[in-house]
């Protein structure tokens, strides 16, 4: 069997300067470049996810509430869409990027597919991975979500806590609880 590492929504929007900016987010972009730029540890597979959205309804609001729905970002054709400069190099080594939330609120990567339209779950499974560790932006919204579909789809799921930013400090404590609860391993001796 393999491992993958999923790379979730290190984008323009999600970084310090983006319209839905995560502090410490550049950061983190480095950071996860760095990790996949060493040699240990290896992995068969890596992956990386997007926001992409056209129109996803409430999910945008010009009064967001910040917990269900949220300022313009990540809208497909502008450089906040893009992923970050700093991860780059990491983002050219995904075999797959999966692109979620084009006309819905999207927080998990096991939402997104691929341009030929192949979801996060069946591609794995077509590469024989059943172990992945996932990193990335947000800790408490879309990391979480990517790991807890991950860990419901049978995958034995580790978060990286080190590679990963938060929105804010209690909801990303939250979070790490619920994904413990869930059976997924975290990690905070990787960064």
């Amino acid at each position: 069997m393999a491992r993958a590492l999923v790379i979730v929504d290190v984008q323009n929007d999600f970084c310090e300067g983006g319209s839905l900016a995560v502090n410490g987010g550049i950061e983190v972009a480095e950071r996860i470049n760095a990790y996949v730029a060493g040699d240990d540890p290896a992995y068969d597979q890596i992956v990386a996810t997007a926001d992409w959205h056209i129109d996803p309804g409430d999910h945008w609001s010009d009064n967001p509430d910040f917990q269900h729905s949220w300022p313009v970002h990540c809208k497909v054709g502008t450089p906040g869409a893009d992923f970050r400069s700093e991860v780059q190099p990491a983002i050219a080594r995904a075999a797959a990027i999966f692109r979620k939330g084009q006309y819905e609120a999207a927080y998990s990567g096991f939402e997104g597919a691929t341009e030929d339209g192949e979801k996060l779950t069946d591609w794995l499974r077509d590469h024989d991975v059943d172990t992945v560790d996932v990193v990335g932006i947000a800790t408490d919204y879309c990391v979480r979500a990517t790991a807890l579909d991950a860990a419901g789809a049978g995958f034995s799921t580790t978060v990286l806590d080190g590679l990963t930013a938060g929105v804010a400090p209690e909801s990303t404590s939250a979070a790490l609880e619920e994904l413990r609860a869930a059976g997924v391993a975290v990690r905070s001796d990787v960064s």
